[in-house]
């Protein structure tokens, strides 16, 4: 296996910048298709949600591969490379693996444990079989995941450590009240009708509002979700569908607007956020926060030098680390390697970029006690004159001016926004986005269920694993049988050319004991050997095996290669299924 994520997250990186990386439906297919065709990778599969842009892949060199993907991810997403290195993260073999089963279980979420992760891991995959970028190593991945993904929701109560992003940023809305209470009797306004947004409109039909207005790009697909909400016994709520130029005056009637699209601008200005709230009021809107404080500020706790997150491309062979002996690393933002000890990752700090080190921590390295000793008798003589030693002060506090009830409560889920982030500062709006949803949740309590959802995905890492590497040996297994067996058929064809007048019954029997033999020979030696490959630094013994038994390296590769020619045939009959059983779109 040699699996490698290149990826940023909400973890990783701003919100300002998760909306600039931001890829559309086409934009993913070029980036997969771009992928595979790339030199290092043979398989890609593209996970993009509003908290993350990750591309998976298996590559046959790891600094090349890191290399590639890194400089796709930044070309596809629009946003430089240099840019984009400080925030990316990688992870490699058994640390992608860990990495996506705890996707799958809602660990790395914004809102820990919600479900919602499960299906656009789903969908991701059916756009990697779609393209034909996903082989037999990213079919099982992303098929385990879900498989541990539903096995964590099922046998654990990860869903009481958090709820889905709708539920969470609703609760962020109602500012500690009671949900239901909050809505009851509320108009809302639905901007979009895709699945988040179709989940935003149940959600609240289900917290009791008292209408919802849907309005959508397309009006039949509005006018779908709005029959959803109101068929059924229990369906209690009044819906009813708009065109998208009715949103100004929609919001003007609106207590409560969700808005998630996929729009590349913003659908929400503070403009007519600001219009819709005079229309309510009657009264001029003014900004009462304090100047300067303002939300969405790029982050600034970068280095002054970043560091690339890899040499030249081939240059494996350079890597302090030793590849091959590893189970599985990580790198996060410049240079950190999950697992590993302080000299390691200084060595393949230093030889990412070339024998250079960050300047601030060179210059404490390499600090001189002279300086400090003159730095102190500086201090000393200033105290002497002044009567103190200058000092940093924090500015006085300013009085925050108390802000009005909001008459406008929006929720916007888009990444990128939908709203305007000005709104933040508009008297009678509260606005909650993904941003200060991720600052929210940072406080939020874990449950004690993500401990025994930490250990279900460590098992499950472990069972993948050793089945992969069980399964790299097969071949070589399947060449030793059909190796045997020729030279059981080349013995018995030799028995009957020296005994002619053997008859049927007895040439019957010779051969099945021969054969019985060789099977029982062949037994222990097979089944034990497909257990050493499953541990972990098993992958030598398929070499072991062709040498002991002088195996043809080609009729190994032969095996291989009809292994994946069949995968291939079924993968394209299952997308023939999995396309009419689709639908029209």
């Amino acid at each position: 296996m040699s699996l490698l994520v290149v990826g940023l997250s909400h973890r990783s990186a701003p919100v300002s910048l998760l909306e600039r990386a931001s890829l559309s439906a086409d934009g993913q297919d070029k980036l997969l298709q771009d992928a595979v065709a790339a030199e290092p990778a043979t398989e890609a599969a593209v996970l993009a949600t509003c908290n993350r842009i990750e591309l998976y892949a298996d590559v046959d060199k790891f600094h090349a591969g890191v290399a590639e993907l890194s400089t796709l991810l930044a070309q596809h997403s629009g946003v430089g490379l240099e840019e984009l290195t400080p925030y990316l993260y990688v992870h490699y073999e058994d640390r992608a693996v860990h990495h996506l089963f705890s996707v799958a279980c809602g660990l790395d979420s914004m809102v820990v444990g919600e479900g919602q992760i499960l299906g656009q891991i789903k969908n991701s995959l059916a756009r990697a079989q779609d393209l034909h970028t996903a082989g037999r190593l990213l079919n099982d991945l992303f098929q385990q995941a879900l498989r541990v993904g539903k096995r964590a929701h099922s046998e654990t109560g990860i869903d009481r450590a958090g709820q889905s992003l709708v539920t969470f940023g609703l609760e962020q809305l109602s500012g500690g009240a009671d949900v239901r209470a909050w809505a009851r009797g509320k108009n809302a306004l639905v901007i979009g009708a895709g699945s988040m947004s179709s989940l935003a409109a149940a959600t609240l039909a289900r917290i009791g509002v008292g209408e919802i207005v849907i309005a959508n790009r397309t009006q039949d697909r509005a006018e779908r979700l709005v029959q959803i909400l109101t068929e059924g016994d229990d369906a209690d709520v009044s819906a009813r569908a708009v065109p998208m130029d009715a949103v100004p005056f929609e919001l003007t009637r609106a207590d409560v607007a969700v808005s998630c699209t996929g729009a590349t601008g913003l659908v929400l200005t503070a403009e007519t956020v600001t219009a819709a709230v005079e229309g309510r009021t009657g009264a001029t809107v003014a900004v009462p926060l304090a100047v300067g404080e303002e939300r969405g500020a790029v982050r600034t706790d970068v280095r002054e030098t970043p560091v690339p997150l890899v040499g030249a491309a081939g240059a494996d062979e350079n890597c302090p680390l030793d590849l091959a002996a590893e189970p599985g690393f990580s790198l996060m933002g410049e240079s950190a390697v999950a697992g590993m000890d302080a000299t390691t990752l200084e060595q393949h700090g230093t030889w990412v970029d070339n024998g250079t080190v960050d300047r601030r921590e060179a210059a404490r390295a390499g600090a001189d006690p002279e300086s400090d000793a003159e730095l102190i008798s500086v201090l000393a003589a200033t105290q002497a004159g002044a009567g103190r030693v200058p000092e940093h002060r924090r500015p006085e506090p300013v009085a925050a001016v108390p802000r009005p009830e909001p008459v406008l409560f929006v929720l916007d889920l888009a990444m990128p926004r939908d709203v305007d982030a000005a709104a933040h500062r508009l008297a009678g709006v509260r606005l909650v986005d993904i941003e200060s949803l991720a600052e929210a949740s940072a406080d939020a309590p874990m449950a004690a269920d993500v401990d025994q959802v930490r250990r279900i995905v460590s098992d499950e890492v472990a069972a993948f694993g050793a089945a992969l590497r069980a399964a790299h040996i097969t071949p070589t297994v399947v060449a030793l049988r059909t190796m045997a067996a020729d030279v059981v058929s080349s013995e018995i064809a030799r028995l009957e050319g020296r005994l002619p007048s053997l008859d049927d019954k007895h040439r019957t029997e010779i051969t099945q004991t021969v054969r019985r033999v060789v099977d029982k020979l062949l037994h222990a030696p097979t089944v034990r050997v497909k257990q050493l490959a499953a541990e972990p630094g098993g992958a030598g013994y398929a070499d072991a095996l062709r040498t002991l038994f002088d195996l043809d390296p080609e009729t190994v590769a032969s095996v291989s290669r009809a292994d994946r020619d069949s995968e291939d045939s079924e993968k394209h009959d299952d997308s023939e299924k999995h396309s009419k059983n689709r639908g029209p779109a």
